[in-house]
């Protein structure tokens, strides 16, 4: 039997409301923020102290001994001594790419030479792309040897200084 339009709008408007289960609600809510919280992934930054010299700074006559800087050039890397100048010249692979490896060998022998040296200047061109700075100083910074399948990490330089490169000569900026 077919009950009337009206009728049913009398027994709608009689209902009660159905009520809202809080509790299974919440235990929906908990199991998804432990499984978001177990899921996710926490990058980790790492920061890398610099020293710059001060804006007063006077010349002081530098100790006897190695100041090594690593000069980043467009086409080239070159590893000085303040005092004596060049000791090594890294030009550019064939295919353009910078020889850190080159670069990471002979800091490595600097190092053995000189074990209690830890600082380091890199001396860049402008315009020189982020990614080539940050390559530079974790070569300094760091070497990387594997073993097996391990990739152990030695210190080299760890205190790095930056600034401009010299202007070579004829070049026009």
């Amino acid at each position: 039997m077919r009950r009337s339009y009206s009728v049913r709008k009398i027994q709608r408007h009689q209902r009660k409301p159905s009520e809202l289960q809080l509790v299974s609600m919440i235990d929906i809510f908990t199991v998804l923020v432990t499984f978001l919280l177990m899921t996710a992934v926490f990058s980790r930054t790492v920061i890398l102290e610099l020293k710059l010299p001060p804006a007063n700074a006077e010349f002081k006559e530098p100790p006897p001994g190695l100041q090594l800087e690593v000069v980043v050039r467009k086409d080239l890397l070159m590893v000085d001594d303040r005092n004596s100048g060049p000791l090594a010249t890294f030009p550019n692979k064939e295919d353009g790419a910078y020889d850190y490896d080159a670069l990471s060998q002979y800091l490595q022998r600097v190092k053995s030479k000189y074990p209690d040296k830890t600082d380091a200047t890199v001396l860049l061109e402008p315009d020189t792309a982020y990614d080539t700075v940050v390559q530079v100083m974790d070569r300094i910074r760091v070497l990387e040897v594997s073993a097996g399948l391990n990739v152990e990490q030695y210190e080299l330089f760890p205190d790095i200084s930056i600034g401009d490169a010299p202007i070579v000569a004829g070049v026009n900026p």
